[in-house]
């Protein structure tokens, strides 16, 4: 009947010993340029900064018009004229454009995966005039 109590005690024990495996965080969208909810003006660099290093073949980021001034039920319109680039220590991404973004409303959707391999997703929306 104490045999039962023993092991416990010994799992108990051994399980002190064992460090504890360190926490993974998800990677997170720490700044962007324009921020949220911005108004800007000859929009030319965008970035995105992650809360850690992100691998960049798990990491896009895309620019997409939303709505355009006097053009009622504007369609989505997907912003391809841009050149993307990373920081040395991995945290920022920045696109660059050929030309600036003409007025509209636009959505900086993005994904990305930081060290626990979870691909994470988001966006930003701001406007240009």
């Amino acid at each position: 009947m104490r045999i039962p109590a023993l092991l416990a005690a010994a799992a108990l024990g051994f399980a002190a010993t064992v460090p504890a495996a360190p926490l993974l965080a998800q990677v997170k969208l720490a700044a962007s340029t324009p921020k949220q909810g911005a108004k800007a003006q000859g929009t030319k660099v965008v970035t995105l900064t992650f809360s850690e290093k992100v691998n960049p073949a798990k990491a896009s980021a895309a620019i997409v018009m939303t709505a355009m001034p006097g053009m009622k039920d504007h369609p989505e319109m997907l912003i391809r004229n841009f050149t993307p680039s990373w920081s040395a220590d991995g945290k920022t991404m920045t696109l660059t454009l050929r030309k600036p973004l003409p007025a509209g409303t636009y959505d900086l959707r993005w994904q990305a995966a930081g060290a626990d391999g979870r691909v994470m997703t988001g966006k930003v929306s701001f406007d240009v005039s």
